[in-house]
């Protein structure tokens, strides 16, 4: 595998949180908060993935003010127009200029019964669009007793990958259900081990190419106490953040990471 040259990404995920107007207040502080931290933008890359009516107004903001974060959905459909009501498209999202989109989430799999089917669906529709996907995987803790560490995820994966082609842009989050919102995050060794067997999915699926410039992220309880060991891992390059994305100085603090834990 090459060496390592993939930007670490950290990524906040919203979920159902924040109106427009908290959304405007939230990014603002946070930039300034990292601005007067003296933290360089171009180490780590901070993407936000705000609710779908958040959207314009944080692209606007961002734009206007020449705010250094990246702009992702939370969900896009698998259909690009049409009698979907409720659905948003990947060219809607484009046009606001969205980077990323993520797809996959264990509660959109969980609460929306999205199949792996499905979510292969939805990475072929970011992509049509120009949109990166953010592809999550991840297995339950009955999984986890039952099949091993690996196995879910690594055949997630695989389903979302096929046909995909070897140049894609893709990303891919290692989010192990059994973490998520339960303060107890995997340990860095059970993350690298996964994340290792992610990549070694995208190699088999996309080549090596791919795969050594393929960001895979951790996320599950990830907090500013946590993230250096999590990053100090060959595999893991960022985190996919959930509950402390909210917490502006929090988040701040897991966006420098590398500043605050001297990694």
């Amino acid at each position: 595998m090459a060496v390592n040259t993939r930007t670490p990404l950290i990524a906040g995920n919203w979920k159902m949180n924040l109106d427009h107007m908290q959304a405007v207040a939230f990014v603002q502080k946070l930039y300034w908060t990292l601005k007067e931290a003296g933290h360089d933008p171009q180490t780590v890359e901070t993407a936000i993935f705000p609710p779908f009516t958040d959207l314009r107004t944080v692209q606007t903001l961002i734009d206007a003010d020449k705010i250094p974060f990246a702009l992702g959905a939370q969900d896009l459909s698998e259909h690009d127009s049409g009698a979907y009501t409720g659905e948003i498209s990947g060219q809607f999202l484009a046009k606001l200029a969205c980077g990323y989109v993520i797809i996959g989430h264990s509660e959109r799999r969980q609460y929306h019964n999205e199949t792996d089917e499905i979510v292969a669906g939805k990475v072929q529709a970011a992509l049509r669009h120009g949109l990166s996907p953010v592809i999550c995987v991840g297995e339950t803790s009955e999984d986890l007793e039952r099949f091993g560490a690996s196995a879910v995820p690594v055949g997630q994966l695989e389903v979302a990958l096929e046909n995909v082609a070897a140049d894609a842009d893709i990303v891919v989050a290692y989010e192990p259900v059994w973490a998520i919102g339960s303060g107890q995050a995997a340990t860095p060794d059970q993350a690298q081990e996964v994340c290792a067997k992610l990549r070694e999915v995208v190699a088999a699926k996309l080549g090596e190419d791919a795969a050594s410039r393929t960001r895979v992220l951790y996320g599950g309880s990830v907090k500013s106490s946590n993230i250096a060991s999590f990053m100090r891992e060959p595999d893991v390059d960022g985190a996919l953040v959930g509950g402390a994305s909210l917490l502006v100085d929090e988040f701040a603090a897991i966006i420098r990471y590398q500043k605050h834990v001297g990694v």
